[in-house]
């Protein structure tokens, strides 16, 4: 798989795809050897064959997934989504994001992953180019690469403070919107012309999300409008290895962590009184408390959340369901109250929980703003959402136990990139 270093220059390695033993497991293959030899850093240029662009492909899509994996649940724990159970170090919440606190001396796992995801789609996509030449325009794997390009620089806007692109100079966080925008356009097109609606709908409910991001609400009503409501793109796990777990169960599944708990946030007083589907939790009847205790308060109470139960769950990148929120959303700046609350209703009738109500525009973005984080909890969506809402001086007040005073909505550009980036200058 092809890899990277810091914000994406260009240093190439190439790693032994690990799932291809398991695969010879299970289908018993005759004479399938099942030792593998990692033959070290290779020349880039052997990887221009048309018989390794889909692996290329497919291991774009797992950085993705190692890099969300990092920053939803870093971010959940900073945007109250989920509270710190006790574990600070493997697996844990550390004291500064139990605090709300993401400083660029907090290593640089979440800007890494988050990078090399992007650079290694980016890098696919170009290559494919390269060596298919015309006929890359009907090519479906170059529209996988282009849709994990567009997901890869979405997650860096909505989730860091700066954009840094292939070891350049800092700029706004915007930067890899635009980038995502025109990741997910280009795929459009070349899905439709392979006929390929899964990644039509992919890469328009991922555009749809990131114009609402940079704030052209026509637009983004459009491409939702084209994403019906049952839809969902979503990131798998696996159980093979540590690295291919759903790191969210894994951190609180008691084995050997409790690293965080659902107690004390929004969403255990939400469940609690509408038993909303979309935001399960359980306990136990024997192991009461987390793993460690946590500041002054001691012992806290362990729930575990099930909305990913098991270590294979996979994340949802988008759904028809956020789509119908981003329509919500755009009514709410069109000062359409009625129409937003049919929007955010749809998906509760559906659940057969009780409509949302309010009586002016401020309580309809008040709830807009609940919905969204109830319906995309634990997703890694949180911190984009509350920085733009703050950007933009959106009406509504979010719910008690969602705040931290002073908190930060995004992930600082960690000190190794400042120290090993020459075109980074501190402001």
């Amino acid at each position: 798989m092809l890899t990277s270093i810091s914000s994406g220059r260009a240093t190439l390695s190439f790693r032994v795809l690990r799932a291809v033993a398991p695969l010879c497991v299970i289908a018993a293959l005759p004479g399938c050897a099942l030792d593998a030899v990692n033959p070290g850093p290779i020349r880039a240029e052997a990887l221009n064959s048309p018989t390794a662009l889909s692996s290329l492909v497919n291991g774009t899509g797992r950085d993705l997934s190692e890099a969300l994996n990092w920053t939803s649940y870093t971010g959940g724990a900073v945007t109250r989504e989920i509270f710190p159970g006790g574990s600070t170090g493997a697996f844990g919440i550390s004291v500064q994001q139990q605090n709300g606190k993401l400083s660029d001396d907090d290593g640089g796992n979440w800007w890494n992953f988050s990078q090399r995801a992007r650079w290694t789609a980016e890098d696919a996509v170009t290559r494919i180019k390269t060596v298919l030449g015309t006929a890359s325009a009907n090519n479906a794997t170059l529209a996988q690469a282009l849709v994990w390009a567009g997901y890869s620089n979405r997650h860096l806007g909505e989730n860091f403070c700066q954009g840094v692109i292939n070891g350049g100079a800092p700029g706004p966080h915007t930067v890899y919107f635009e980038r995502a925008e025109a990741n997910f356009t280009e795929a459009i097109t070349v899905a439709t012309a392979v006929n390929n609606i899964n990644l039509v709908r992919a890469a328009t409910a991922g555009r749809a999300s990131v114009r609402l991001l940079r704030n052209n609400t026509v637009g983004a009503a459009t491409d939702a409008a084209a994403v019906p409501s049952t839809y969902a793109y979503q990131m798998p796990y696996y159980q093979t290895e540590l690295d291919q777990n759903n790191r969210i169960f894994w951190a609180s599944a008691n084995q050997p962590y409790r690293a965080h708990t659902v107690w004390n946030t929004y969403i255990e007083t939400h469940r609690r009184a509408t038993r909303d589907p979309r935001v399960p939790f359980d306990s136990s009847l024997t192991i009461l408390v987390g793993d460690a205790a946590v500041g002054t308060l001691g012992r806290v109470r362990w729930y575990i959340q099930t909305k990913y139960p098991t270590l294979s769950s996979p994340i949802n990148l988008s759904t028809g369901w956020e789509m119908r929120l981003i329509e919500a959303e755009v009514k709410l700046v069109a000062s359409d109250l009625a129409g937003a609350l049919t929007s955010i209703n749809g998906r509760r009738i559906a659940l057969s929980l009780a409509p949302v109500t309010a009586a002016n525009l401020t309580e309809g973005w008040a709830a807009l703003k609940r919905e969204r984080g109830i319906e995309l909890w634990l997703e890694g969506r949180r911190l984009g959402d509350l920085r733009r809402w703050d950007a933009l001086s959106r009406p509504g007040a979010l719910d008690s136990k969602e705040e931290i005073p002073g908190r930060d909505l995004c992930f600082a550009t960690p000190r190794s990139e400042k120290e090993t980036n020459i075109n980074f200058i501190p402001k």
